[in-house]
């Protein structure tokens, strides 16, 4: 659809196919269709959802749409208090246990896991000919907000573990990101306090939010940049669940320094895909002038030569924006160019293009042009390209 999109957005496809996927309860493509300039506009509220229907569908990206500026001449105050209401009452009841009351039947309730935009998931319930998904905890957290009410940690927390083992469940997220966002000590004490939880699942929710509230701190203090080191490098040495620790490492990733680093490294060869990419994501190369430390470097050798494709491809990242040109890691990226799995070997051209290595030209050339839609690739190649300007200029 963005390659459609890109292509061709004549507005007036634009707002009728905009009215067509909030009808049909498509609040990603409803979303994407805003990003792209589709615009309502007040002849076009009566063809829409009431913001109510919308919460009912438990879709947080339908709601979404339905808030956006460009979509004029509602009571807005009055409506997000009736959204409320009703989230809280699907939230609170379960959707299961709600379609049942609504819908009276007794038959197998079919549930499937789907995307509800492009970064969170829910779950889809199906019974009796209706069909909702389980994000009115995400959509109540976001109207609260736009109310001015201020749920507590604890509320927020015990909304993201309705969805436990969902870390992508556009509910746990929306809490995390909440909290986060507050950025007060308050907060912050209550998330380091589960890290000593029993529960795994309530040690990851802690984990999330102290390293989304060091992730958006932009401010020239960065007052939590030190406590977070702190928490994360100890809480490394001991986390004994493979997620939670996956999770702590891509925090201290966010830390340049041999701190961060001497807690990462013994982690590059946990049996655990997901605790090894972190551990290759995070590397830096932060000495003066930049290059990788001995521990690193065989660290990121080890793990460009992983049997899992994302480990390689974050190890060959990691190593293609470090900084020198260390003979031994180009090397090491070059075996990668015909790897089995094409990002991988997307990832290897750019890294040694941006290191001005000749090989990247004649792999470029094998690779093909960039896969249609992909704009990940489309950037790596253009590395190639860049550096064959660089190479080839007076």
């Amino acid at each position: 659809m963005r390659v459609l999109l890109h292509e061709d957005s004549d507005p007036g496809h634009l707002d009728a196919a905009f009215r067509l996927a909030v009808r049909m309860r498509a609040g990603h493509v409803a979303q994407l269709l805003l990003q792209y300039g589709a615009d309502p506009g007040p002849s076009g509220v009566r063809d829409l959802l009431s913001l109510e229907e919308a919460a009912d569908s438990g879709s947080p990206a339908l709601v979404e749409a339905l808030l956006d500026d460009r979509v004029r001449g509602r009571s807005r105050v009055a409506e997000l208090l009736e959204a409320r209401e009703l989230t809280r009452r699907w939230h609170g009841a379960g959707v299961e246990a709600e379609l049942r009351r609504r819908t009276g039947s007794r038959e197998p309730v079919v549930r499937t896991p789907v995307r509800d935009d492009e970064y969170h998931g829910a779950d889809e319930f199906a019974l009796g000919g209706t069909t909702v998904r389980d994000g009115h905890g995400a959509i109540l957290t976001r109207i609260e907000e736009l109310l001015g009410f201020r749920a507590s940690f604890g509320e927020l927390r015990d909304r993201a573990l309705a969805h436990a083992g969902r870390q992508d469940h556009t509910t746990w997220s929306s809490a995390t990101i909440l909290l986060a966002g507050r950025r007060d000590r308050e907060t912050w004490d209550d998330a380091v306090a589960l890290r000593t939880d029993p529960d795994q699942y309530r040690r990851l929710f802690g984990a999330e939010v102290l390293r989304l509230t060091h992730l958006f701190d932009e401010s020239d203090e960065d007052p939590f940049a030190g406590p977070a080191l702190d928490v994360f490098a100890g809480w490394s040495a001991g986390e004994t669940d493979s997620a939670v620790l996956a999770e702590v490492l891509i925090g201290l990733g966010e830390h340049a320094g041999p701190r961060a680093e001497a807690a990462l490294v013994p982690h590059a060869g946990h049996p655990e895909a997901p605790v090894r990419c972190a551990v290759a994501r995070g590397l830096h190369a932060w000495s003066s002038p930049p290059a990788f430390s001995g521990g690193a470097r065989t660290a990121l050798l080890r793990l460009m030569a992983d049997p899992d494709a994302t480990v390689r491809s974050a190890a060959c990242h990691t190593v293609a924006f470090g900084g020198g040109a260390d003979p031994g890691l180009l090397d090491a990226m070059a075996v990668l160019l015909d790897d089995a799995d094409r990002l991988v070997g997307v990832t290897a051209v750019s890294g040694l293009a941006l290191h001005d290595d000749e090989r990247c030209v004649a792999a470029a050339r094998l690779l093909g042009p960039p896969q249609r839609g992909s704009l990940e690739e489309e950037r790596c190649l253009d590395e190639v390209r860049r550096y064959e300007y660089r190479r080839d200029r007076p």
